[in-house]
C-alpha cells in the first residue's frame, strides 16, 4: 500500500490547502475531487514508489531516496537556477490536441516554488506544461491540465526543484500523468528481416544467416561485396517457425565464400542485411574491450582520462570523500559483526555500485582462466593480454595486464575474509553495497549512501578458497609474496567453509543490493576442491573432487542454461580438464569427458536452432542475463575444441558470436559499439547517456544481459507482456531485468572474443 499522507486523513487541511492552491493558480484538492478517469491510460510508471527508484532520476548533486513510500531528494543550498536540481521520469509518449491531466503530492521542509514541466527531453526543451506551484511542509494534492500542442514519442516529466539559497528536503508521491489514446501494442523495431553477425566472419569459419519470412519455399539470396558485386548466390531453407521468437524463419548458408573484405551485405528476396566484413583481426579490438569494461568499473581509483578518454574518465568512487561514506572503513548490517573492515576497491558489479563476492568470484575465475589457458593450450596467443596491451594503468612491472586486472579484485575479495579472533572467522562476507538503492544516474563519486557488509556465507567463502587458489599458482612467477597471500587466504578459507558448511544467504537480503541466494553449495565445494588440488597437489582435494556428488555427472557440473554465478562447478571442471595435474590419466579423462559431452548438447542446441545459438533451456525460458549464458556455454565448446580438435565445437561457438552479434530475433548485435544496431542504452549508474546527455553511453565491448521473458522491472512488462522469450529484451537503461550490464556477464565475453581472435582465421580442425 501507498504510504499514507496527512492529506488523506485530515479533511480540514485538505481544504485549507486546495484554497491556497486556488489562490495560486494551480489546483490543489482532495485527490477523490481532482484524479482523472481511471479509464484514461496512465503514463507515468512507478508513479507510488512501491518498485522503488525504478524509472525516476534525478541529477547528481540532488540525490534522492524512498523514503516512507515517498521519493525524496537533498537539494543543496545555493543552486542558481529551478533546473540546477531536478527529479524526472522519461520516456511519456504525448499526442497534439489530446487533453492530459498530472497529479502529484509534494512536500519541502522549506517553503519553496517548484516548476513542474512536462517537456521535449532533448533540446529545444519543448514545453507542454510549465507550471509554477509553491511546495511547503503540509502535503497537498496538485493537479494541472493541459493540451499537448505536438506528438512526442519521448516526452519528460521534469520537477525542476533547484533555486533556493538554501538546502531542504524534497518529496513527492503518488505521480500520475493520465490522458491521450491508449498506445498500440509494442512493437520492436528489427531493421532488415535478413540476420546476419553484424561485425563478420572469419574467411574459414562458418557463415550464415536467418531471414523472417512467411514464405513456404525457398528463397533466393545474393552475397554482395562493398562495390556492388554478386560473389555469392542460393536459395534459402525453410525452417519452419522458431519457438524463441514465434517467428516464420528460413536460413541461408554462404561458409564457400573465402575472401577477406568489407561492407558485404546478404539480400534474401530483395531485402538486405547490415553490413558485416570478412577476414582475419575481426574481434582482437573486442577482447581489448571487454577486458576494458573492468578498469572502467573499478571502485576505489580514480578512472584515468589518458586511459578512457575525457568522457569516460571520473573521480575515485567511495574512497570517503564527501559525499561518500567510503569502503576504506565498512561496518556490517546492525547485528552481523561488531567490527569493521577495509574493503576497498574490487569492481563494481553492475548497474548499481555493489560489490559482490559470488559475482566477483566468477568474474575473476574466468579471467585468471583466459590468461591459464595461454599457458596450457598450444594454440593460445598470450600476446593480447601481456604488460602494456591493455587499457590500465599498471603497465612496465613485468606482470601481465590481464592478471594486473584480476589482483585489483583479488585483493577487495581477500579484504573481505573475517578476521582472526571474530566469531566465524576465516569465512567470507557475502557483499558490500549502499543501505538503499541509489537512483539513475548517480556516478560513484557522488553517491551519499552509507556502506553496509552484509553476512558471510559458505557460497563466498568457498568462492574465494576456490579464485586465491588459483590466483596462487599464477601469481607465483610474477609475485611471490601476493602468490603466498593468495594461498594462505585460500587454505583459512576452505577450512571455514567445511567447519560452516551450510550457512546460506537470505533471499529477503534484498534492499540496496541483490541478495544473490544460493541454497546449494555442493558445485562450489567441488570448484573450490578442484582449484586446491592444482595449487597444492594435495590428495585431501583430489578426494573431495572424486567423492563429491557431482563428479562425473556432466548435467549437473554444466547444467543444459549454462554456467552462472550460482553454478560454479564448471569451473572448476575446466580447469581439472586443462591444468596439469597429479590425476591419473584415467582420472583426467573422466573429467574430459563431461567437457565433451556437455558440448556435445551445446553444440547439438546450436545446430539444430534457426538462429544457431547453444543455448537451449530445458523449459524453454530465457533467463535474466541469458546471453552471459550463451557466452558461458561458448566457453565450454571452446574448451572442447581445444581438447579434441573437433570442428564441430569450433563451429558452435562461432555460431553463438554470430547471435550476440546480431543475427538473432530482434537484429540487435548486444554489444556496445560492434554492429550497426547495437545495444547501447545498458541500465548502469554511471554509463547513463539516455538519462543525462552530459553522462556517456556504455563503453565499447559491454555485453547486455539480453532477453528475459520474466520481464521483472516495470518497463518491460508495459511493452513486453506475453513476449515470445527470445523478443523478450529492451534497450532501455530502466529495463534492468534484460539490460543490465554486469563484470560477470562481460568475463565470458573477454574469454571467447581471445578465443575466437585467436583462431587466425579459422586454421583447419585437427580432426574433422
Amino acid at each position: 500500500m501507498p504510504h499514507q499522507h496527512p492529506y488523506r486523513r485530515r479533511r480540514t487541511a485538505r481544504l485549507a490547502a486546495a484554497l491556497a492552491g486556488l489562490l495560486a493558480g494551480a489546483l490543489v484538492v482532495p485527490a477523490s475531487a481532482a484524479e482523472p478517469a481511471e479509464d484514461e491510460p496512465e503514463l507515468i510508471a512507478n508513479g507510488d514508489f512501491s518498485n522503488g527508484t525504478t524509472s525516476w532520476w534525478w541529477t547528481a548533486g540532488s540525490p534522492a531516496a524512498v523514503v516512507d513510500g515517498r521519493l525524496c531528494a537533498e537539494v543543496p543550498a545555493g543552486t542558481a537556477n529551478p533546473w540546477d536540481a531536478i527529479i524526472g521520469q522519461n520516456a511519456l509518449p504525448l499526442t497534439a490536441g489530446e487533453g492530459y491531466t498530472l497529479s502529484y503530492t509534494a512536500t519541502a521542509t522549506t517553503p519553496v516554488t517548484i516548476r513542474a514541466n512536462v517537456q521535449m527531453a532533448t533540446e529545444p526543451w519543448t514545453t507542454e506544461l510549465g507550471a509554477a506551484q509553491p511546495v511547503g511542509p503540509t502535503a497537498a494534492r496538485v493537479t494541472h491540465t493541459f493540451t499537448a500542442g505536438a506528438d512526442h514519442t519521448a516526452a519528460q516529466l521534469a520537477f525542476q526543484v533547484g533555486g533556493s539559497p538554501a538546502a531542504y528536503t524534497f518529496c513527492v508521491d503518488d505521480v500520475s500523468l493520465r490522458g491521450g489514446t491508449q498506445p498500440p501494442p509494442y512493437e520492436p523495431d528489427t531493421g532488415s528481416p535478413v540476420r546476419v553477425n553484424q561485425v563478420g566472419y572469419l574467411p574459414h569459419g562458418p557463415k550464415g544467416g536467418t531471414v523472417v519470412s512467411d514464405a513456404a519455399g525457398p528463397l533466393p539470396w545474393t552475397l554482395t561485396d562493398a562495390g556492388g558485386t554478386v560473389r555469392a548466390s542460393g536459395t534459402t531453407t525453410p525452417a519452419g517457425v522458431d519457438p524463441t521468437s514465434r517467428q516464420h524463419v528460413h536460413t541461408f548458408d554462404f561458409s564457400a565464400v573465402t575472401t577477406a573484405g568489407e561492407g558485404y551485405t546478404v539480400t534474401v528476396a530483395g531485402e538486405r542485411s547490415e553490413p558485416f566484413a570478412i577476414g582475419d583481426g575481426l574481434y582482437s579490438s573486442l577482447v581489448t574491450d571487454a577486458l576494458a569494461y573492468f578498469y572502467h568499473n573499478r571502485s576505489g581509483i580514480e578512472i584515468d582520462a589518458d586511459i578512457v578518454g575525457a568522457a569516460y574518465a571520473r573521480p575515485a568512487g567511495h574512497l570517503n570523500v564527501s559525499p561518500n561514506q567510503g569502503d576504506n572503513d565498512v561496518p556490517c548490517q546492525p547485528g552481523v559483526c561488531d567490527y569493521r573492515l577495509d574493503a576497498a576497491g574490487g569492481w563494481y558489479d553492475a548497474g548499481d555500485h555493489g560489490k559482490y563476492v559470488v559475482n566477483g568470484g566468477i568474474s575473476v575465475a574466468q579471467l585468471m582462466s583466459a590468461y591459464e589457458r595461454t599457458l596450457t593450450e598450444q594454440s593460445a596467443d598470450g600476446a593480447p593480454f601481456a604488460d602494456g596491451k591493455l587499457r590500465l594503468p599498471e603497465h612496465g612491472n613485468r606482470v601481465p595486464d590481464i592478471l594486473d586486472e584480476v589482483r585489483w579484485e583479488m585483493d577487495f575479495l581477500m579484504r573481505m575474509q573475517v578476521p582472526a579472533g571474530e566469531p566465524l572467522a576465516g569465512m567470507v562476507h557475502h557483499k558490500l553495497h549502499d543501505k538503499a538503492w541509489t537512483g539513475l544516474p548517480t556516478p560513484p563519486h557522488t553517491d551519499p549512501q552509507p556502506r553496509e557488509l552484509h553476512p558471510p556465507t559458505t557460497a563466498a567463502t568457498l568462492n574465494l578458497a576456490a579464485t586465491a587458489a588459483q590466483c596462487a599458482r599464477l601469481f607465483a612467477p610474477y609475485d611471490a609474496a601476493f602468490a603466498a597471500r593468495c594461498r594462505t587466504a585460500a587454505l583459512t578459507a576452505w577450512h571455514a567453509a567445511k567447519a560452516h558448511p551450510d550457512v546460506l544467504a537470505d533471499p529477503d537480503d534484498g534492499t540496496g543490493g541483490g541478495a544473490y541466494p544460493d541454497d546449494d553449495v555442493r558445485d562450489e565445494f567441488y570448484w573450490a576442491a578442484a582449484e586446491l588440488f592444482l595449487t597444492t597437489g594435495k590428495d585431501v582435494y583430489r578426494q573431495e573432487v572424486l567423492t563429491s556428488p557431482l563428479h562425473g555427472k556432466a548435467d549437473a557440473v554444466f547444467p543444459r542454461g549454462g554456467m552462472s554465478w550460482g553454478a560454479v562447478a564448471g569451473l572448476g571442471a575446466l580447469d581439472l580438464a586443462t591444468v596439469p595435474s597429479k590425476l591419473t590419466a584415467k582420472q583426467r579423462q573422466a573429467v574430459r569427458a563431461m567437457v565433451t559431452k556437455a558440448a556435445d548438447g551445446y553444440a547439438a542446441d546450436s545446430a539444430s536452432t534457426a538462429y544457431g545459438l547453444p543455448y537451449a533451456p530445458p523449459d524453454g525460458h530465457y533467463v535474466w542475463g541469458s546471453n552471459s549464458q550463451v557466452a558461458n556455454n561458448m566457453v565450454v565448446l571452446a574448451t572442447a575444441h581445444d581438447l579434441t580438435g573437433r570442428s564441430v565445437y569450433r563451429d558452435a561457438v562461432l555460431r553463438g558470436m554470430d547471435y550476440l552479434l546480431g543475427r538473432n530475433p530482434l537484429n540487435q548485435s548486444y554489444v556496445t559499439g560492434y554492429g550497426e544496431r547495437d545495444s547501447h542504452n545498458q541500465h548502469h549508474r554511471f554509463w547513463a547517456h539516455q538519462l543525462d546527455p552530459s553522462l556517456p553511453n556504455p563503453a565499447p565491448g559491454s555485453l547486455a544481459g539480453g532477453p528475459n521473458d520474466a520481464i521483472q522491472d516495470p518497463v518491460a512488462q508495459a511493452k513486453l507482456k506475453g513476449c515470445a522469450p527470445a523478443m523478450c529484451y529492451l534497450d532501455d537503461i530502466e529495463s534492468w531485468s534484460t539490460n543490465e550490464i554486469t563484470i560477470n556477464w562481460n568475463a565470458p565475453l573477454a574469454w571467447v572474443a581471445a578465443y575466437v581472435d585467436g583462431l587466425g582465421g579459422g586454421a583447419a580442425a585437427r580432426t574433422p
